[in-house]
């Protein structure tokens, strides 16, 4: 019944795309959804399985559960390649050490450059959205080596969840200005509050604004 929750991240794709299309920004934004079924069966992934990404790197499966990376990774590469952006930004609900880490109030923030990460924070001053940044560093890329394919869907050492989930996704956007948004944290409720029960649209908000301030530096 979670996997309401689990695809939050598409969702909110969809709305922010509603949002451009009402709004008519004057820069050109590109949604991406990958989608698929999320059952077992005879051929189902498992652990110890090694896949090829659309990008051409394989990938080690040390955890069925970490699924939702593989797809997002092939989403993010097949549209810095066809597309050619100048920023790209994803929203998942891919850790629950977000949840741990940041509770229910902020968003997971990890990109690979500095000006646009200030940029979407001066963004999320305006909007609805709190964001918050944790760091992603080399160290970080070498904890998601694998001995048996270039890299692998989860690290060994337990540590730094959110982290190394983004570390993982940086593999496929090559040198494209990135941020990674983890909505884990956020983007559903299970208690009546301000904004009553059930999906919040987290990242909508700071991601709109994010644009709108990209329109304003061309």
């Amino acid at each position: 019944d979670e996997m309401k929750y689990d695809k939050s991240g598409a969702v909110t794709v969809m709305g922010v795309m509603r949002a451009i299309s009402e709004i008519q920004p004057k820069i050109n934004v590109i949604g991406i959804i990958p989608l698929c079924e999320n059952m077992p069966s005879g051929n189902a992934t498992r652990p110890g399985d090694v896949v090829t990404a659309y990008n051409g790197k394989s990938i080690e499966i040390l955890n069925t559960d970490a699924e939702g990376r593989l797809i997002l990774a092939d989403a993010l590469a097949y549209g810095v390649e066809k597309f050619k952006p100048d920023y790209v930004i994803d929203m998942a609900t891919l850790t629950g050490a977000t949840s741990i880490a940041l509770g229910s109030n902020y968003i997971a923030m990890l990109g690979n450059n500095q000006k646009f990460i200030n940029l979407m924070n001066k963004s999320s001053e305006k909007s609805f959205d709190k964001v918050w940044n944790l760091p992603l560093t080399e160290e970080f890329n070498e904890m998601m080596k694998s001995k048996f394919a270039d890299i692998k869907n989860i690290s060994e050492t337990g540590e730094a969840g959110t982290i190394t989930a983004a570390a993982f996704l940086s593999f496929f956007v090559d040198k494209t200005k990135w941020i990674h948004l983890d909505i884990a944290g956020t983007a559903y409720t299970k208690e009546k509050g301000p904004i009553g029960f059930g999906p919040t649209g987290s990242g909508l908000s700071v991601v709109v604004e994010t644009i709108l301030n990209l329109q304003n530096k061309k």
